[in-house]
């Protein structure tokens, strides 16, 4: 009987010692836009991460500060070594994109297992060229 309860303590203990790690492949987990045309690009941007524990990686939440991006996350828990990815999708609003995602896990490595991701960059509008509309010549010529 006492092996069984040592060999039980042993096995909660080793259980209880496994944790959950992400790492993200983007820089500063952020993703720069860079500048983009509004109606030219999709908006829908890819951030890829890594389970780098030795426990599944359960992503709880991801929530964003504004109503203007919309993020997906994983809905299976991530093996130890596996990646996996959230998508975030930016409504394309000309101006500046400053933005933030959180996302809530079980991971160790960050605190209380919530990690900023952000993107930035910047939308602007192409000008409209009307082909009827003469073209404006210096007084030079």
């Amino acid at each position: 009987m006492k092996k069984i309860i040592l060999f039980a303590a042993i096995i909660v203990s080793s259980v209880g010692f496994s944790q959950a790690k992400i790492e993200f492949k983007a820089v500063d987990n952020t993703i720069d836009y860079g500048t983009v045309y509004k109606g030219e690009d999709s908006g829908k941007r890819v951030f890829e991460f890594k389970n780098t524990g030795d426990a599944p990686l359960i992503i709880t939440n991801v929530v964003s500060t504004c109503g203007c991006t919309v993020p997906t996350k994983p809905t299976q828990p991530i093996m130890p070594g596996k990646s996996d990815k959230i998508e975030v999708q930016y409504n394309m609003n000309p101006g500046p994109i400053r933005k933030t995602i959180t996302v809530e896990t079980n991971a160790a490595n960050v605190e209380g297992g919530r990690v900023a991701i952000k993107i930035k960059g910047e939308v602007l509008v192409r000008a409209e060229v009307n082909p009827l509309e003469k073209k404006k010549s210096s007084p030079m010529q």
